[in-house]
């Protein structure tokens, strides 16, 4: 993935990596939360950018661990992260179509019964009166179907969208490098 497509490279600044989640989280460290701060920032910078791009994320840690291989283990909890994310995401989505079929059900339903109603009031009402029933019970009807029209129309795009920003920070590359301390153009998180 890769190779093909351009990448778009973020760079974090940390003290020590325990900045970069969330503390409350009493998790093993691989499945930790981000820190709400950090991933908002992450994800911002992600939503901006076309979803055919490769991302990776470079962090620069004042104070690396002595013991074990921190690019893996804050690659992974990157990666865990997201991955948890999507399928987050993929549940909302999931409510949202079922709630959409729900409405859906009840919109016809309900349209079908106000044009029955509107047809049967027009038989039954003399002239003007009759023609603003069935105009009324026509707009109304299909003013049920708004909701449903509106999930399947555009309701699920954005959820969609979030799906394939989280699934490129999933696939992104991380790396955990030493900061010079002397430098300061990039932001401390």
């Amino acid at each position: 993935m890769h190779g093909a497509h351009p990448t778009e490279t973020l760079e974090l600044r940390v003290r020590e990596l325990r900045q970069l989640f969330n503390s409350l989280d009493p998790t093993p460290f691989l499945n930790k939360d981000l820190d709400r701060a950090c991933e908002v920032f992450i994800e911002n910078w992600a939503l901006s950018l076309p979803h055919d791009r490769c991302l990776h994320l470079t962090i620069h840690v004042e104070q690396l661990p002595e013991t074990g291989d921190a690019r893996e283990l804050v690659a992974g909890a990157v990666h865990n992260h997201y991955a948890y994310k999507i399928e987050l995401v993929r549940g909302e989505l999931r409510q949202l179509l079922r709630l959409g079929r729900l409405s859906l059900a009840v919109g016809l339903v309900f349209v079908i019964a106000c044009l029955l109603l509107a047809e049967a009031l027009a038989s039954v009402l003399p002239g003007q009166s009759a023609r603003i029933a069935h105009e009324s019970l026509t707009i109304i009807g299909w003013v049920a179907m708004w909701r449903p029209v509106q999930i399947f129309l555009y309701d699920w795009w954005p959820l969609k969208g979030r799906i394939r920003v989280f699934e490129n920070l999933r696939q992104a590359r991380v790396s955990v490098v030493q900061a010079n301390t002397a430098r300061s153009d990039h932001p401390i998180m």
